[in-house]
């Protein structure tokens, strides 16, 4: 069973859609036994990341989280879904992220000529391809829409990276915590197989 965790953030149904695109059952939930009993876990969203750590903490749903990571179960963050496993974002001065992985969230810099947010499609980088990738070649293109990104501490984590008036670590996998700052699920056939390899990992 696929649990997607649904905390009130934008961008869940369409993830649960792709899901079933695949051929493959996926639940909303929040609740944490589901959620802990599942085979993989999803934790996609668009907004704010100061705004979402309110509501998984209002939910309960951070141990939870750090359970599924330190079990072993596939989890896959999405969009802000990457930015939350973070320590801590530009967007949301002394907010604390999940913490699951080394690094901070800061925001796309100003340039001439360059729109923030970035909405659209860029194409993606290996400095190690991650299992997300097989069967899709370095510079395929995929659907970003984000103001913020990752910048890893650790940079064995980053799988795929883009490039968008900074580096932008577009992707990481740390074990069985797999993450992306595209959206896969409105990526069209090289998204829907970063979805499907993440249903068999």
């Amino acid at each position: 069973m696929i649990a997607i965790i649904d905390y009130e953030a934008g961008n869940i149904k369409s993830v649960d859609n792709a899901i079933k695109y695949l051929g493959r059952e996926a639940v909303l939930t929040r609740d944490r036994d589901i959620i802990a009993g599942a085979d993989r876990v999803i934790l996609p969203g668009v907004g704010a990341f100061g705004d979402a750590m309110s509501r998984i903490r209002e939910f309960d749903l951070e141990e939870v989280i750090h359970h599924v990571a330190d079990k072993g179960i596939p989890f896959l963050g999405i969009c802000l879904g990457q930015q939350l496993l973070f320590e801590t974002s530009q967007e949301s001065p002394g907010v604390e992220g999940l913490g699951i992985l080394p690094g901070k969230v800061l925001r796309i810099p100003d340039g001439e000529g360059r729109k923030v947010p970035q909405i659209g499609w860029n194409d993606l980088t290996y400095p190690v391809k991650g299992r997300l990738f097989e069967g899709v070649p370095e510079g395929s293109f995929v659907y970003f829409v984000h103001s913020f990104y990752v910048d890893a501490a650790d940079r064995d984590i980053v799988t795929a990276t883009t490039w968008y008036g900074t580096r932008i670590d577009a992707s990481v996998q740390r074990d069985n915590v797999f993450a992306c700052q595209f959206h896969p699920e409105k990526s069209e056939a090289v998204g829907m197989q970063i979805l499907r390899n993440f249903l068999e990992a």
